[in-house]
């Protein structure tokens, strides 16, 4: 099917027949519940070393729905672990597993930040559960592992094996990605993966304030994270007798360069299928700006796009100063002076394309630009009809008149080491939805309407079974 077509089927508001929500007061709802309680209660943050600790709890509800020990394995790894499961199909598989992951660790959260709960106590009010995790992304473990029981108690027949796959470093080192991507591949050699850590930034969609639908987006990209370190260094000298060579002015002179540069806006086939679903609700300024960039590439209509806070970064490669140091003594010239430069890469550019162009726009020899590590350019996964369709009709059983937006993520998640590897990656939450001004994830009071989880059981009960079904 060619892309006009998926997305004239992607973007349509209609319910597909044969597809039902989950009936109401679904006692898998409690279930989850009480399986997201106790991950939350988990603090599960670099330097605890409780990971294994939650990878052994999720091992124990598998094991009790039934999956032989045999397809049950613990991976530990850097004072952490992974989860692998795999529910066998019977017989002869029909087609390759479809893997499915997330991620058990979460950002470090400090009692004194917030409100009036811990953020590693479980707290349900008001009509939410607080605490750290539950939009980022203990919801999502929950919500596949409750799914994966749900089908199996319930007699579903997988005709392809599904793999889970719960790493224990995403928000810190990532490497149980990349052991995944390799080591470990023989036990993940997925046809293709679904990821529960992506699509609308790592939520399932979005409604404003008023209740209307902002869309769902179903992720096929993200960009590549690299990070560069720029460094100035002379004599310096008595602070009295100041020269023109000073090594923080002229660093900072560089990274003002970097500040005010801007690198050439680009199309890629998710983003255009993004902005073509985005122009059709969107008016005024923004959505004249993102009509022109669609229709004739206008880098100011790029420009426009990307100055609009909700669409910062999806235009181009994005760099901004995060950290530095200067000095050695108040009264003494600098010798040295170091900044650190992050980069959000688009994909298919190798970060040293981009090491060469900082050098370029800060076009100083005394400014040395290094390179802090040995990512990859990440790779986009082509739109699959297949794919397009199961998550479609699936958003649509639950919030029928939603738009479906293919994105790409302007952070970094899992799915990029798998995406290099070879096996394409799909952010496919979609179940629930929260308001842009509310996003709470690796912040205060971060929180999850209590709907939400229930909403996102029934999204992936109902696309594990389209996309592994028979």
């Amino acid at each position: 099917m060619r892309l006009k077509s998926i997305l004239c089927f992607a973007l349509s508001g209609a319910l597909i027949a044969g597809v039902a929500a989950a009936p109401a007061n679904d006692p898998w709802h409690a279930k989850a519940r009480a399986m997201l309680e106790y991950a939350v209660n988990v603090p599960t943050v670099l330097g605890r070393d409780r990971v294994p600790e939650l990878a052994n709890w999720f091992a124990d509800q598998y094991r009790v729905a039934g999956i032989p020990d045999a397809d049950i394995k613990i991976m530990p790894y850097d004072h952490t672990a992974a989860l692998i499961v795999r529910w066998r199909a019977p017989g002869k598989p029909k087609a390759k597993p479809i893997m499915v992951m997330g991620h058990m660790d979460v950002v470090e959260a400090k009692r004194e930040d917030w409100s009036d709960t811990d953020p590693f106590v479980f707290t349900e009010k008001d009509g939410y559960y607080y605490g750290r995790g539950t939009t980022d992304m203990k919801n999502g473990l929950t919500a596949t592992t409750t799914a994966v029981l749900k089908l199996k108690a319930t007699g579903f027949t997988p005709r392809r094996d599904i793999i889970i796959f719960y790493t224990g470093d995403e928000e810190t080192n990532g490497k149980g990605a990349d052991l995944g991507a390799t080591e470990w591949r023989g036990l993940l050699d997925a046809e293709y993966a679904l990821n529960a850590d992506a699509g609308s930034g790592g939520m399932g969609g979005y409604f404003a304030v008023d209740g209307r639908p902002l869309g769902f987006s179903l992720q096929t990209a993200e960009k590549t994270y690299a990070n560069y370190t720029l460094t100035t260094r002379n004599r310096g000298g008595h602070s009295s007798e100041p020269r023109a060579d000073n090594a923080i002015y002229q660093l900072a002179n560089a990274l003002h360069r970097i500040e005010v540069y801007r690198f050439e806006p680009v199309l890629n086939e998710t983003t255009r299928a993004y902005f073509s679903g985005r122009e059709k609700s969107e008016s005024g300024p923004l959505g004249n700006a993102m009509r022109a960039w669609l229709k004739t590439g206008d880098g100011k209509a790029a420009d426009i796009v990307e100055a609009d806070e909700g669409e910062v970064g999806v235009t181009r490669t994005r760099c901004v100063a995060t950290r530095l140091f200067g000095g050695h003594a108040d009264n003494a010239l600098p010798q040295l002076a170091t900044a650190t430069v992050n980069c959000r890469i688009m994909p298919g550019v190798s970060p040293d394309t981009i090491k060469a162009e900082l050098e370029s726009i800060v076009a100083d020899p005394g400014v040395v630009v290094t390179r802090n590590d040995d990512y990859v350019a990440s790779l986009a996964s082509p739109l699959r009809s297949d794919i397009v369709a199961a998550f479609t009709e699936t958003v649509h059983a639950l919030h029928p008149t939603s738009p479906i937006l293919p994105s790409m993520s302007t952070g970094a998640t899992d799915g990029n080491a798998f995406r290099v590897a070879g096996i394409p990656v799909y952010g496919a939450t979609g179940g629930w939805a929260i308001s842009p001004v509310d996003v709470r994830a690796h912040g205060r009071d971060e929180r999850l309407p209590v709907k939400a989880l229930d909403d996102d059981v029934d999204h992936w009960v109902l696309l594990l079974t389209k996309l592994a079904g028979k």
